[in-house]
């Protein structure tokens, strides 16, 4: 099928492009997929749809989780909140795992059924837990909402269930986005176009599942009761995974390459090896593999930064060349100018992954402080219906939402004409737009928490609470999807699902920074006369304070982030089938 598919673009013509698709992928008979038939929307959408499905299930939980390990399970705020971000951190730390196999080893069709199985697993334990006699929160005929004590069992499988779907969406999460966007073929400008698009709609069908998971599905918990949810959230998914299986005839496949990061390896211990040889100024004395090795895959130019890594490619014996053609030569000693533009990329990503950390310690208050907050607030509207407290979780997808859906169609068009680049602006352009909310999102924060406090005997609206929401979700519309464009493009071509995976582990990495940073600031500041900011009544607290940290970690934060978003080089190839018109467009190919 290889040999095939090399002879295909040696001797493809334009009509071929059009009809088959040349970026190494393969359709579910393990042929050159033709375009037709296979990838773009009509794939998407079905991928899309398992997107909605899960992310209806995960926040149906997640946002309930302090307000169950709070009232159900008893533990003290500080408690329960270090408790969600740990769970938090375990489950965005997971697509690190999930993203290497799925690269490595499974593929990532393959990675996303296999996770989903697991993760219906632990929705279905975890209304095992809620339904069956001796495994609820207190005993036989006791009401979970009133009695003081939570039996020992309950909690045991309680957080296996939920360790478990951590477990689920450590593979579901960077395989499935990436194999979405795998469906565009960069190669085509129209596809090219359409992938733009297509991270903005997933995140619209994120967004929107997570609308219904905080609203429909946290009434359901908070009315009806908490095995009703879990039975919906668990028969969504169930469906969710039937409708992605349905799609396997339209999808575009790419066969797993094994570790990605063995030839990162080789290409330090090379020029280590060769840590003596002077670094050439000319990339035609450096090696590259032959383009017949390497005709379905795009192959990266040299660039000037970390120039010590170049020594890897350096051909120190003219027989060398002749020897890696035949592949007998040790690929310890010798890599290709590929293999060491691949690791630079992943170094120079890292800025940019530190500087995402404060952006998504700041979300974190999302799903934790925030939600406690409402949750003594005056929740009552209209005539007397009283708003679930983590219902206030949709106000950032709203925010979200609003924020995609005009880029989308007002915002990038309107920007492409302007600058007559085919984004409009870069992708750090974009990121750098959103962490500029997270400071407005937290000093907002920081002010409707000095008024609640003033207002506490009187009971403020919780729909004081709107702005912080809908400014953070603001933020997400341009900085989460920009950061999942991101990690997606700019890692190498094989690590893909890795790069949606370093996506999560930001936020993953910052719900225990968060934790830290909770333990850290209660231990100072309970050293004071007017006591710790995080007491045991939200009323006696000082998030407000709290939240003034953040937004001035955020600020400082921005700063570095300009300073290395100025200075970062976009992926480079040395060859496209694609025009390209501008210069971020053919870095960004």
């Amino acid at each position: 099928m290889d040999s095939v598919r090399v002879d295909k673009v040696e001797n493809k013509s334009e009509d071929d492009d059009d009809t088959w698709v040349f970026d190494s992928s393969v359709d579910y008979k393990g042929r050159v997929p033709r375009r037709a038939s296979t990838g773009s929307w009509k794939a998407a959408l079905f991928i899309i749809v398992i997107e909605f499905g899960e992310r209806l299930s995960y926040f149906g939980l997640a946002p309930n989780l302090i307000i169950y390990l709070t009232k159900v399970l008893h533990q003290e705020l500080k408690t329960a909140a270090k408790n969600v971000n740990y769970w938090g951190g375990v489950t965005m730390m997971m697509p690190l795992v999930g993203g290497f196999i799925a690269d490595a080893y499974l593929g990532r069709f393959s990675t996303v059924f296999v996770s989903s199985l697991i993760y219906i697993t632990g929705l279905a334990l975890l209304t095992i837990s809620q339904v069956v006699p001796r495994l609820k929160p207190c005993d036989d005929g006791d009401n979970a909402s009133t009695c003081d004590h939570t039996l020992r069992l309950h909690e045991v499988i309680f957080f296996l269930a939920i360790y478990l779907i951590s477990a689920g969406t450590g593979g579901h999460k960077p395989a499935l986005e990436s194999f979405g966007a795998d469906q565009f073929d960069d190669n085509h400008a129209a596809e090219r176009k359409r992938k733009m698009s297509y991270f903005n709609w997933w995140n619209f069908a994120l967004c929107s599942g997570v609308l219904l998971g905080v609203t429909v599905i946290t009434y359901l918990h908070d009315v009806v009761g908490w095995w009703p949810a879990d039975v919906v959230l668990t028969s969504v998914l169930c469906l969710s995974l039937v409708v992605f299986v349905a799609g396997r005839p339209f999808y575009r496949y790419r066969a797993p390459e094994g570790s990605p990061f063995t030839p990162m390896l080789q290409v330090v211990a090379a020029a280590v090896a060769k840590r003596r040889l002077p670094v050439p100024s000319d990339a035609a004395e450096l090696y590259e593999a032959p383009e017949m090795k390497h005709a379905d895959k795009r192959l990266l130019c040299r660039t000037n930064k970390l120039r010590f890594l170049d020594r890897a490619a350096v051909i120190e014996h003219k027989e060398d060349e002749d020897a890696f053609a035949t592949e007998k030569l040790n690929p310890w000693r010798l890599a290709t100018i590929t293999q060491v533009e691949e690791l630079k990329l992943i170094l120079g990503m890292m800025p940019i992954w530190l500087s995402a950390l404060p952006f998504a310690i700041c979300l974190a208050q999302g799903s934790t402080f925030f939600i406690k907050q409402a949750s003594i607030a005056n929740r009552k509207i209209g005539g007397g219906f009283e708003i679930p407290s983590a219902s206030v979780f949709a106000l950032g997808a709203v925010g979200m939402i609003i924020t995609v859906t005009l880029y989308d169609k007002i915002l990038e068009p309107l920007l492409r004409r302007a600058t007559g680049r085919e984004r409009g602006i870069s992708i750090l352009q974009r990121i750098g737009i959103g962490l500029a909310f997270s400071v407005a999102a937290m000093a907002a924060a920081a002010l409707v928490e000095r008024k609640r406090l003033a207002e506490a005997d009187a009971g403020m609206s919780v729909l004081w609470l709107m702005p912080q929401y809908l400014i953070l979700g603001f933020g997400d519309g341009f900085a989460l999807v920009g950061l999942q464009e991101y990690f997606y493009e700019q890692v190498p071509d094989g690590m893909r699902s890795s790069g949606i995976a370093f996506y999560f582990s930001t936020h993953g990495v910052a719900s225990f920074l968060s934790s830290f940073l909770i333990t850290a600031v209660d231990r100072v500041t309970s050293r004071g006369a007017k006591g710790s900011w995080f007491a045991k009544e939200l009323n006696e607290s000082r998030l407000d304070l709290f939240y003034w940290l953040l937004a001035a970690l955020s600020g400082v934060n921005l700063c570095c982030y300009v300073y290395w978003a100025r200075r970062y080089s976009y992926k480079r190839v040395q060859r496209k089938v694609a025009v390209v018109d501008s210069p971020e467009a053919e870095a960004d190919v």
